[in-house]
């Protein structure tokens, strides 16, 4: 109440209960590539800048492990992955495709948490699946609320077709309003 200039209607007070709740805590991800390495046990140390990306998301402790597609990994927050299903059981387009990377999802995902050391353990079904040995090289960037993991062998391919296809992709970019 605003007893100063005799208003009686109750006034918001942060954290009181008129207050408009707090804003959801908006995290950017980091930009870049960033490398790591499986250890023997099949957990990959994160860059410490992913981890902090990790750290300040939702449901941070919570992680389902995955790869949608059998070439490439994921890590995704707990409260991410479970968009990610609602949008397989709405999805109406295509449902055969819902259906086979939610199998593949299930197949090799598991869900596990990051320790103290900032370490994520990808299970033994999923690294099979992706050819990975210990001591594995693992590029890894943050994209749409995940950390994408991808093989050095995937990595190398993606940079040559990147190399070859580049110049014609900056120059349509550029003359689309790119900065």
């Amino acid at each position: 109440m605003d007893l100063e200039n005799g208003d009686s209607t109750p006034s918001p007070v942060a954290g009181g209960p008129l207050a408009p709740p707090p804003a959801p805590t908006v995290v950017d991800p980091p930009l870049g590539r960033y490398s790591g390495k499986l250890d023997d046990k099949g957990r990959l140390k994160l860059p410490v800048r992913l981890q902090e990306y990790i750290e300040a998301l939702p449901d941070s402790k919570r992680l389902f492990v995955t790869s949608l597609n059998r070439r490439t990994a994921a890590i995704y927050p707990i409260s991410v992955w479970r968009q990610n299903l609602k949008f397989f059981e709405t999805f109406k387009k295509d449902p055969r495709a819902s259906k086979v990377v939610w199998f593949t999802a299930n197949d090799l995902g598991t869900e596990e948490t990051m320790d103290a050391q900032g370490r994520v353990l990808l299970n033994s079904d999923l690294r099979a699946a992706l050819g990975l040995e210990d001591k594995a090289q693992l590029h890894m960037y943050a994209d749409n609320g995940h950390i994408e993991l991808i093989t050095d062998s995937v990595y190398q391919e993606m940079r040559l077709q990147s190399a070859q296809e580049a110049p014609d992709a900056v120059e349509k970019l550029l003359s689309e309003g790119m900065r």
